[in-house]
């Protein structure tokens, strides 16, 4: 339970250190991705490969394979935020992604699923379908936009869900490629951590402008005193280092995670801290959010909690509950 609470406030706490950055500065999440797997690539380096001298249990081959797909579904996710693809809209769109899983379970793995899974599914495909429709209005009828204006915002908005789209199905072909690799070589968790974000570094030469330019603008951002320890630095800077920090501790307590609570806390951890997040995002900054985007926001998670069969755990918990003033 202390690991479980202990993910879902470092979840949470990365986000909005996230939320931050990209609020000053829209572009800035390849440099905050570059940041993370740096930091994780050189722990991994000296604490789990023991600098090179560990062969890995997997053949390198395999992890290529999941790097490009791992890296691609990375940059693609933040690029669309370049694509007048607002924050709220992206959490939302990447909840999907039991629709891409079960989608591609069923086309590749050949497998089959319960009417209430299916069910599930309905339910959150019908609230992101409500969540984009509602944001497609909203850049259409900007009235800060004439018409031509308008029409190549909105265009830019339908590239940015294709986007979106793309990297949610090579996500859910990445955990499919994962599963299968993992039933054939076994569970090597770190191992693949630092692989994962080891490999794609020099694929970043590629977007060494982008990240530059936004280094050159948190260089220039206001001064701030880190407490306790009295050391002054760009504020922007600061933001990147805590969310660094708090994304690797994350990742790793997930991967403690899966090995110490069943499936069903992992999921039901990373849906609450998706929601949290949302809540957090729209308070905060204010994006626009009408009564059509909290019914789907609705949908999208009933149907995650409906696909986890959380209600089927809660039975028995509720029912002892009942009981427990009648036996005192």
């Amino acid at each position: 339970v202390l690991e479980a609470k202990a993910v879902f406030v470092l979840h949470v706490s990365a986000l909005m250190l996230v939320f931050l950055l990209c609020r000053q500065f829209p572009g800035c999440g390849n440099i905050v991705t570059f940041s993370q797997f740096l930091f994780i690539s050189v722990e991994g380096f000296i604490f789990e490969v023991n600098f090179g001298r560990k062969k890995p249990a997997i053949p390198l081959r395999y992890y290529f394979i999941m790097v490009a797909m791992f890296f691609t579904v990375s940059v693609v996710n933040n690029y669309a935020l370049n694509l007048n693809i607002a924050m709220p809209l992206h959490m939302i769109f990447r909840s999907g992604s039991l629709i891409a899983s079960m989608a591609l379970g069923i086309i590749i793995l050949k497998k089959r699923y319960s009417i209430f899974k299916y069910t599930s599914i309905a339910l959150v495909s019908l609230g992101i379908f409500t969540c984009t429709f509602m944001s497609a209005k909203q850049v259409a009828s900007d009235s800060g936009l004439n018409e031509e204006d308008g029409l190549q915002v909105f265009l830019w908005w339908l590239l940015g869900i294709a986007a979106l789209t793309f990297a949610l199905l090579m996500s859910a072909r990445m955990g499919i490629f994962q599963e299968t690799l993992y039933k054939q070589f076994g569970k090597h968790s770190k191992e693949a951590l630092f692989y994962n974000h080891a490999l794609p570094l020099p694929g970043f030469l590629l977007l060494a402008p982008n990240i530059y330019h936004h280094a050159v603008l948190f260089s220039q951002s206001e001064s701030f005193q880190v407490p306790v320890i009295g050391l002054t630095m760009p504020i922007m800077w600061f933001y990147l280092l805590m969310n660094v920090i708090t994304q690797y501790v994350c990742i790793r307590g997930v991967f403690i995670l899966t090995t110490e609570c069943t499936s069903l806390t992992v999921t039901l951890v990373v849906t609450l801290r998706k929601f949290v997040s949302l809540i957090f995002s729209i308070l905060y900054f204010r994006n626009p959010f009408t009564a059509w985007h909290w019914l789907g926001t609705s949908f999208v998670f009933v149907g995650t909690l409906m696909y986890t069969e959380v209600w089927n755990s809660l039975g028995p918990f509720l029912a002892r509950w009942r009981k427990r003033p009648k036996e005192e």
